[in-house]
Formats: structure tokens, C-alpha cells, sequence
């Protein structure tokens, strides 16, 4: 219970764990009985006894034990599961550097960046993040982007013992309004960008912006030694004050020539991007395999979070070059047809407008440009208010648009639909409506011509789609491989290697 904010405490006992799931409680252990969105922790006190808890830890003010059972009451159980947490696992956290990146869009493909440069300058990292956590050599898949605070602290003790001296993390705005990352200190915070998402859960944008605002305060732990900041980002200007308040030092990324870190002599191309970076000062010639204007944005969050955690520019630069790609961002799928067809995760009216703004980009160095058609769906579950935005989006960016489902949930997929499509009818886009994800990614392949770009956004890297029905395999990249060759464009196979 160190540094624990608590109201009272009863008894003593000798933990052998901790659990916050009375389902994971065992002989010896502490449960925390926490308060959560959809269900009360404090309902499954007993169960937790029963199986052997000999301490409970509890947000309610209304809580019976036996004797023999240690007791604590606290005001916020995530801020105290975090520091029991850190206490359970000996603060390994504090023994390591940590790299904190929040952001509506691009903290993906900055984290896996950022890991990446660290990696070439011969860092021993671990990372956390969306798609998948790299603990001890381990690749694992992500069921959060950013676990609860016992999980977390549980991955830097693992990354510890194999040897990191490095985490990199995705810090999402749910993880910073819980408190999943209560008490830790980071060395560098990152911020991308701020755009709307999320207001299902956090009502208004001040209150997301808010969120996304403690990663650079005190929040149960010093603020970060450095913030690297989207000074091209209105909530970012602001949020360089605030650092600096803090006491943190600042470090500004941008395309404009003022900022710490910046872009110069842009050139877009097929195979990925040229410029020059510049970084306070200092000035070397950079090729990235990223595509688009959003990924110099993240490029240049990746070489400041370098740079602040001692990379020598040269290292980042070369990091940059060897650096392939991120699974499910801008992801090319080729099958040797002649047009270009791309996976994204993109699901805002933002990320679908930097998506197609990329894909007009690269478009444009073609010998022979075509049409950007874009395949996209909402989100079941989620923030209506955004769903004709991400039509509007769509729409603008686009010369065919193909409406379908992304993961509808429990929501009923044509009301979902027509709540994106007055957006959509807005911009007087050719467009088709097709529920069928599945049936869509096939109309828009079919539709493509020499020279097209189809788009197929939403889902990225997932591997599967909720429904109300329950949730089933599904992977956009599969399944725009077999549509490909339906039509009889193949993958190239170096000879000898199995076909599958």
C-alpha cells in the first residue's frame, strides 16, 4: 500500500498477487474491487474470498468482511491498482526509460518508428501498442493498446528481466482518463495530433483533449523530462505551453522551417518518400519507404522521440531508410495487377481525409493517374455524430465510394449506413452502398482500372469483424488477395518456395 491514497486500511497480510478479475484470484492473493464502465468490481468480493484472497482493496464505502480478510478502502481503485501494482512488481518501471505517445491519429506507426530507431542505435527496447506488444524477444498480440495498469506493469518487469532498458509505448486517452497509467514517469512524451474520436466515451472534445493533456502533467509522477510536439496541430501550440509550464523541455516537429524538427524539399513518390531532415539545426538527406504527407508528420515525431532519447541524427536517418512498414497503415497489397490497392485502419473523417490526400499524392506521380476509389464503414457502438463526417471525408477525397460495414456490433449495419450517407450524398460522389464487407471489397476491386488506387479503410490490421451475431475471421488483406485472384492477378512466388 505504499504511496497508496487511502481512506482506511484494516489488517495486514502476506500477498502472493494481484488481481482486479475475481476470476484470476488465488490462494494468497489481493483483490481490487474497482468500479467500471459496465460492471461493479465489488460484486465479486465474496468469489474473490472464497478463492482465496486475503486482502481486498475496494472503492465502496459500503463493503462487509471477515476479520481474517485485510481490508482497504480508496477513493479511485484504477490510481490504486496502479500503485499497487508498481509496489507488487518492485517499481521496475522507474528502472526504465520510458516513451510515452498519444494522439488521435499516427501513434502506431510512430511507436513501431520510434522502436525502430531505438533497435539501430542499438537500444534494447520493448513496445507497447495497438497492434501488438515486443516483450523479451516475443511478439504478443495486443488486446489493448495500452493494458490496465497490473498488466503493464507486469510487461516492464518482463522486459526488465530480459534485459530492456527502453519501452516505448501508445498511451491512448482511455488508458490516461482511467488511470491505467497513474504514477509513471515518462522520459519523452509524444504528441501526433488531436481530431475527433472517442466521443462516445468521452462526450466532448474538451474532455478528450483533456485526456490526452495528462501525459504531459503530473499525473501521479513527475511530468516527462522532454515533450515532442505537433506544432502543425492547434491543441499542439497549446499543449507546448503546458509543457513548458510544467517544467518540461519542448520539442517542436512541423513542415513549418521554425520548428525543432522539420521537413524540407518534400517529394512524394511511388516507392515512398525524399526530403530533408532537419533536426534543431542539424541537416541530412532522408528516404522513408511511407507514403504521404501524414507519414512525414509521423516520421518526424519518430526522429524528435530519437533524437530526445540520444540518437544521433545520422542513426535516425538510416533507421528511417531500413524502416518497411507498419501492418494495416497504408499497407499495399499486390498481386501484380495494374492498379494499386492499399489496407488502412483509417477510421475518423480525419484519417480517412489524410488516407485519400496520401493516395492523390502518389497518384500523381503516376505516368498515367486514375481514379481514388475508397471503401469504408463505421463503427457499430461508437460516435454516431461522426459517421457523415467520415462520409463527407470520404466523398471529398474521392472518384468512387463503395459504403459498407466495418464493425457494426450490435447496431444494425444499414441504420449505420444511414447515418454515414448524407455526408456522403454531400459531395455528389459516384458511390455504391453494399453492406456485405466482403461483397464490397469486391466491387471496389472490380471496379479499379489501370492506374486506380482503391482504398479499402477501417479495419487495418484486424483479423476478424463484430457483429451482433458474435465475432468472426476477418482480414481485409486476405480477403483483397482473393478478389485479386478471382481475376487472375497473383502475388509473385520466388521459385522453390511453397504455394499456399
Amino acid at each position: 500500500m505504499r504511496d497508496v491514497d487511502a481512506i482506511s486500511i484494516a489488517g495486514d497480510a502476506d500477498v502472493q498477487g494481484v488481481a482486479y478479475d475475481s476470476r484470476k484470484v488465488r490462494p494468497g492473493f489481493v483483490f481490487l474491487a474497482m468500479h467500471g464502465e459496465t460492471s461493479d468490481g465489488n460484486r465479486f468480493i465474496d468469489t474473490a474470498i472464497r478463492q482465496g484472497a486475503v486482502a481486498v482493496v475496494s472503492d465502496s464505502d459500503d463493503v462487509a468482511l471477515p476479520g481474517s480478510v485485510a481490508f482497504a478502502r480508496v477513493a479511485h481503485g484504477r490510481k490504486a491498482l496502479a500503485r499497487i501494482s508498481s509496489n507488487f512488481y518492485a517499481r521496475q518501471a522507474e528502472k526504465l526509460k520510458l516513451t510515452g505517445i498519444t494522439g488521435t491519429n499516427g501513434k502506431t506507426t510512430t511507436t513501431f518508428l520510434t522502436e525502430h530507431i531505438l533497435r539501430a542505435a542499438s537500444r534494447s527496447v520493448a513496445m507497447i501498442g495497438t497492434i501488438e506488444y515486443h516483450v523479451a524477444g516475443r511478439v504478443i498480440p495486443a488486446p489493448h493498446t495500452t493494458p490496465e495498469s497490473l498488466e503493464l506493469n507486469a510487461t516492464f518487469d518482463e522486459a526488465l528481466r530480459a534485459g530492456a532498458s527502453e519501452v516505448v509505448m501508445e498511451v491512448s486517452s482511455h488508458a490516461l482518463e482511467q488511470g491505467r497509467v497513474y504514477g509513471l514517469h515518462y522520459d519523452v512524451a509524444v504528441f501526433t495530433n488531436l481530431t475527433r474520436d472517442h466521443l462516445d466515451y468521452h462526450r466532448t472534445m474538451d474532455a478528450y483533449s483533456a485526456s490526452k493533456q495528462k501525459l504531459f502533467e503530473s499525473n501521479g509522477a513527475a511530468p516527462p523530462r522532454l515533450a515532442v510536439v505537433n506544432a502543425d496541430d492547434s491543441f499542439g501550440t497549446s499543449l507546448l505551453g503546458t509543457a513548458k509550464h510544467s517544467g518540461t523541455e519542448t520539442m517542436s516537429y512541423g513542415l513549418r522551417s521554425e520548428c525543432d524538427v522539420t521537413a524540407q524539399n518534400i517529394e512524394y513518390l511511388p516507392t515512398g518518400t525524399r526530403f530533408r531532415l532537419r533536426v534543431r539545426g542539424k541537416s541530412v538527406a532522408c528516404e522513408s519507404r511511407l507514403i504521404g504527407e501524414i507519414n512525414v508528420y509521423n516520421v518526424l515525431a519518430a526522429a524528435g522521440a530519437g533524437f530526445a532519447r540520444g540518437c544521433a541524427v545520422e542513426q535516425i536517418r538510416n533507421a528511417i531508410a531500413s524502416f518497411e512498414r507498419v501492418p494495416g497503415r497504408f499497407e499495399l497489397v499486390d498481386c501484380r495487377q495494374p492498379f494499386i490497392v492499399v489496407v488502412d485502419y483509417a477510421h475518423t473523417d480525419d484519417a480517412l481525409r489524410n488516407l485519400t490526400r496520401s493516395a492523390r499524392q502518389l497518384r500523381d506521380k503516376q505516368k498515367a493517374p486514375g481514379r481514388i476509389i475508397t471503401m469504408f464503414g463505421c463503427g457499430g457502438d461508437r460516435d454516431r455524430s461522426k459517421r457523415p463526417l467520415m462520409g463527407r471525408a470520404a466523398g471529398e477525397g474521392s472518384d468512387f465510394v463503395v459504403l459498407t460495414s466495418d464493425n457494426p456490433r450490435s447496431e444494425d449495419p444499414q441504420k449505420i449506413i444511414a447515418d454515414a450517407l448524407p455526408g456522403l450524398l454531400q459531395t455528389g460522389t459516384p458511390h455504391a452502398v453494399e453492406p456485405d464487407r466482403r461483397k464490397a471489397i469486391t466491387l471496389a476491386i472490380v471496379e479499379a482500372r489501370s492506374g486506380d488506387i482503391v482504398l479499402l479503410a477501417g479495419k487495418g490490421h484486424e483479423k476478424y469483424q463484430i457483429t451482433r451475431d458474435g465475432t468472426f475471421p476477418f482480414d481485409d488483406v486476405q480477403i483483397a488477395k482473393e478478389v485479386l485472384a478471382s481475376l487472375s492477378y497473383r502475388a509473385f512466388v520466388p521459385e522453390g518456395a511453397p504455394v499456399a
